[in-house]
């Protein structure tokens, strides 16, 4: 499968799924999510949903909640696109945002002291 039609599928997957993190009813999926990326394989069986949250100490407890209620993402996501098959999700924290501000800040620090 070309890289432009994997990336276009990831992009439809994500938007979908961002629409579709809404209406999760478990408790422990609230607040500020937002879908990262999608890395999906070449033969759409398998997708890693790559998911940030706003406040950092319910992280882990939104992963949780976004893993017990991915059978019901899968099945609206069947239904909200047109593939061939729907991907097994599995959802990973991503904390590349945070990280990538941690970076910013250390330069930041150092070009203040001039030995940047």
């Amino acid at each position: 499968m070309s890289a432009t039609r994997m990336g276009r599928i990831n992009e439809e997957i994500q938007r979908a799924l961002a629409e579709l993190i809404r209406t999760v009813k478990d408790p422990r999926v609230q607040g500020l999510i937002s879908i990262t990326r999608v890395d999906t394989t070449a033969d759409l069986k398998y997708a890693k949903v790559f998911v940030s949250v706003l406040d950092k100490s319910d992280a882990d407890q939104v992963v949780k909640g976004l893993k017990s209620a991915a059978g019901y993402l899968r099945r609206e996501l069947g239904h909200a696109l047109s593939l061939r098959a729907t991907p097994e999700l599995t959802f990973v924290r991503d904390d590349s945002m945070a990280h990538g501000a941690h970076i910013l800040q250390v330069m930041e620090d150092l070009d203040r002291e001039g030995r940047l």
